[in-house]
């Protein structure tokens, strides 16, 4: 079913591109690594500085990951773009949902990255560097191949767009 959404008074079906459904794996694979990490200070606190109150936080991290581990599917989908006429719109966010427009003529440089379990999958993450000093505008979950033709043509974007400035 396509996403609505409201640019500017425009209220019509808009073709997201969605991130690879294996991208699941890779958030539930980070959700786990960050909460065994963080269990296993709260368990070194709790019988080795016998902080009583560490079973609390261990409880606690837990029922956070559970939440994480039943919210990862969802989230990952939640992950999309759209080519425009005159930029990029990239999506995310279940709760707080977050669009980001990227004028091709503003992007300075696009890289790809791949984490081990990225590799593992086949998947790799569109990072842009625009003109913007604080910008961090990234497309995860992309099978590689995609990831490079969208690289490629958002350069080709890029300098057709800041030629004609």
């Amino acid at each position: 079913m396509p996403q609505r959404l409201e640019v500017a008074g425009l209220d019509r079906p808009l073709p997201w591109q969605r991130v690879s459904g294996r991208y699941v794996v890779v958030v539930i694979v980070g959700s786990l690594v960050g909460a065994v990490v963080v269990a296993a200070a709260a368990v070194f606190a709790w019988l080795v500085l016998h902080w009583w109150w560490a079973w609390i936080a261990l409880a606690v991290i837990v029922a956070v990951a559970v939440v994480q581990l039943v919210i990862a599917p969802r989230r990952a989908r939640a992950i999309g773009y759209l080519l425009r006429e005159d930029d990029l719109l990239i999506r995310r966010g279940v709760m707080f949902q977050r669009f980001v427009a990227v004028p091709y003529g503003r992007m300075q440089l696009l890289d790809i990255e791949r984490g081990p379990i990225d590799r593992m999958l086949g998947l790799a993450e569109l990072r842009f560097v625009t003109a913007a000093a604080s910008s961090r505008v990234s497309i995860p979950g992309l099978p590689e191949s995609e990831a490079a033709r969208l690289r490629d043509r958002l350069v080709e974007l890029a300098e057709s767009r800041r030629t004609g400035l």
